[in-house]
């Protein structure tokens, strides 16, 4: 028997080459090629859609129309949805085994199964499995339809007879093409799949889930195209061992990018949390030193995070600099403008930041509050009560604006907070009744004021 021949396939672009190399000759994306088998050619008609695609318009003569949103029944979910499913939308959601994807959406379908058709596809667990999990959940799934099937045609062909408002995919990488050779999961497998789910969701205005898993490094497991393919890209964070999971949208072609979902996990599944800030803010009995409380812009929502910080002396040639939370590179930057600017030397002390209850933050608006945390933690004097910080610190020393400052400032006034220390630009041009607002445009000039 002839040996199948093998090509090497490339796991962010989904490109081809003969023999390994150590860079893609498509994407030039370093060490992503892997071994596959060579796929015979399929049919030429197998990404053609029932639909006057070809016909040529006038962008003027297209009809822009508004599509209702189908709500899934968990307000947090549609939050980070942008306002609900949209009709003919493929979303993509990832994240760690055992974290709540396949829960989440259990409970979405069990919602809107009493209003609307909806389809769960499984192709990890039997239909004993999944009713168990729903009566475990206590949800009334009774009008959910459920399709144990890991074949794509077949699946296509009951999306396509039974016409589901909404449908679930659990999950993209155990489907397969019988026109294909390679195993489930393979990169020709999963982009083949997803691709031709894409295209029966386009044209029969069915949404479209895929449940995605994650490589050991985070990221979506298969071809990085899969999630161009997809409207919405979605990814489950926070740790296994706390009750607290954050979803957050990487890629929404129909609504708010970075947007934040804040769920909490119990024995009836997942909750939505309608004040997160209260999860990311420690309830000290007393003030303590190196805590800051700062406001982030988590997509359209405003949220309170206490970052805390502990500088101690350095009992090693080479001190400590680490951020749980936060970006490290950015830390070490920060320490530095300190110095140059402030004349707070750090160079002898370990310095560790840490961002409250497990969210992460990106945006340079927290760099005020992780300087003024650790100026606290060095001199061991707190700061003071109902104080809020935010603003990013230039390599100059100058405290630069952010966006939406005054969101910021009313999220903080409705929590009780009395005090703002924000850049000078980001100043209410109106009072905020019960806040008082201290403006700087120096790093300097904040330690001054709160001194």
């Amino acid at each position: 028997m002839a040996k199948p021949k093998t090509v090497y396939s490339c796991t962010e672009c989904g490109g081809q080459a003969l023999k390994w190399q150590g860079q893609c000759p498509h994407c030039q994306a370093w060490n992503t090629l892997e071994e596959t088998v060579a796929e015979a050619a399929p049919g030429a008609n197998r990404f053609a859609l029932i639909t006057d695609a070809g016909k040529l318009q006038r962008l003027s003569e297209v009809e822009a129309r508004e599509e209702e949103r189908i709500t899934t029944g968990v307000a947090e979910f549609d939050r980070v949805l942008g306002g609900g499913l949209v009709a003919g939308g493929v979303v993509l959601i990832g994240g760690d085994p055992g974290i709540g994807k396949s829960t989440l959406l259990l409970q979405s379908l069990a919602e809107m199964g009493s209003m609307r058709k909806v389809l769960y596809v499984t192709g990890e667990e039997s239909p004993q499995q999944v009713a168990l999990r729903a009566r475990r959940l206590g949800v009334d799934a009774r009008q959910v339809h459920v399709l144990a099937e890991i074949n794509l045609e077949k699946v296509q062909a009951a999306i396509q007879a039974e016409k589901p408002e909404v449908a679930v995919i659990d999950s993209i990488q155990t489907l397969y093409s019988g026109q294909l050779q390679s195993a489930p999961g393979s990169v020709a497998q999963v982009r083949e799949c997803a691709a031709q789910l894409t295209r029966v969701a386009k044209a029969g205005s069915t949404s479209i889930i895929f449940i995605g898993h994650v490589t050991k490094e985070g990221t979506l497991a298969g071809p990085r195209v899969l999630e161009h393919m997809v409207d919405t890209v979605l990814y489950f964070e926070g740790d296994t061992h706390s009750s607290f999971r954050l979803i957050r949208a990487f890629k929404n072609r129909f609504g708010a990018v970075n947007e934040l979902g804040v769920f909490a996990m119990t024995d009836k599944g997942l909750k939505g949390v309608s004040n997160p800030s209260a999860l990311f803010l420690s309830q000290h009995g007393t003030e303590v030193a190196g805590s800051c409380v700062m406001v982030t812009q988590e997509g359209t929502r405003p949220m309170l995070v206490e970052i805390q910080a502990l500088v101690d002396d350095a009992h090693a040639p080479n001190p400590r600099r680490l951020s749980v939370g936060l970006e490290q590179n950015r830390l070490a930057l920060l320490l530095a403008v300190l110095h140059r600017h402030a004349g707070i030397a750090c160079f002898d002390q370990d310095v560790f930041v840490n961002a409250v209850g497990g969210v992460r933050i990106t945006e340079p608006a927290a760099d005020l509050a992780v300087l003024m945390a650790i100026v606290s933690s060095l001199k061991n004097k707190p700061l003071p009560p109902k104080l809020v910080v935010f603003g990013e610190v230039g390599l100059a020393g100058e405290v630069r604006p952010v966006q939406r400052g005054q969101e910021r400032l009313r999220e903080a006034a409705k929590l009780g907070f009395t005090h703002a220390l924000v850049p000078k630009s980001n100043r209410p041009r109106q009072a905020i009744p019960g806040m008082e607002v201290m403006a700087v445009e120096r790093v300097e000039e904040a330690f001054e004021r709160v001194r």
